[in-house]
């Protein structure tokens, strides 16, 4: 059985807004039953461990789907989600992959976090694949190569482009651009239609653009396990 880690954000604070932020429902959801539905195990982590914060947004009925609804629905995907591993805890060895849903929490937490650095360049230098979407890509922005180069530096690279964040108004709210971190990075960045369906894979690296690539990215993911 494979088994799979998916990395939550433990940051609610949306800049200085006072509104609250967090993990993104959907990509979540999504991909998480299709880990699940393919027979793998998922365990899920965030850098407090224990609950991690919702982005309320998420949950509005607009941005409800059907897997979210089953999740909301699944008192033992619940329970998981109540106790999230600390991330400072996981070893890589005991993993075949991992998995980082977005929300605009992690442009706060796991892009400076040392332990989600250093556990996406351990789970590299093992031969695993590493699939990050929406904001997650942004996670990315420390990771660096054996060389010490960029890890994104000349590789195929997606994430939530500056246009879908004008979209949601804020722009001068996170800490920086998905899309100008990356390319300032080295990163070859490409992107689709906002807001449709858009993964890339190069090697072992895989990222989806937004919301609606989280199901897509999923699929790739379980295609380059098996």
């Amino acid at each position: 059985m494979k088994k799979v880690l998916m990395v939550l954000t433990s940051h609610d604070q949306l800049g200085n807004t006072g509104r609250k932020t967090g993990f993104w429902l959907e990509e979540l959801a999504a991909p998480y039953y299709a880990f699940r539905d393919a027979g793998a195990e998922v365990v899920l982590a965030s850098p407090l461990g224990g609950q991690p914060p919702l982005d309320p947004k998420s949950n509005e009925p607009s941005f409800q789907t059907e897997l979210t609804r089953r999740f909301e629905g699944d008192a033992a995907a619940n329970a998981q989600l109540a106790n999230t591993l600390r991330l400072g805890s996981i070893d890589q060895a005991d993993f075949d992959t991992v998995f980082y849903p977005g929300g605009h929490g992690p442009l706060w937490d796991l892009a400076e976090d040392r332990h989600s650095i250093a556990l996406i360049e351990s789970f590299l230098a093992a031969n695993k694949p590493v699939a990050l979407v929406c904001h997650a890509p942004g996670v990315l922005r420390h990771v660096q190569t054996p060389a010490g180069r960029p890890l994104v530096e000349g590789k195929k690279v997606t994430g939530f482009t500056n246009t879908e964040e004008e979209g949601v108004g804020l722009t001068q709210v996170v800490p920086f651009l998905v899309e100008d971190e990356l390319k300032a990075r080295g990163g070859m960045y490409s992107s689709g239609p906002d807001w449709g369906s858009y993964v890339v894979r190069d090697g072992l690296l895989i990222t989806g653009q937004n919301p609606a690539s989280s199901a897509a990215t999923a699929a790739l993911l379980l295609e380059q396990l098996a």
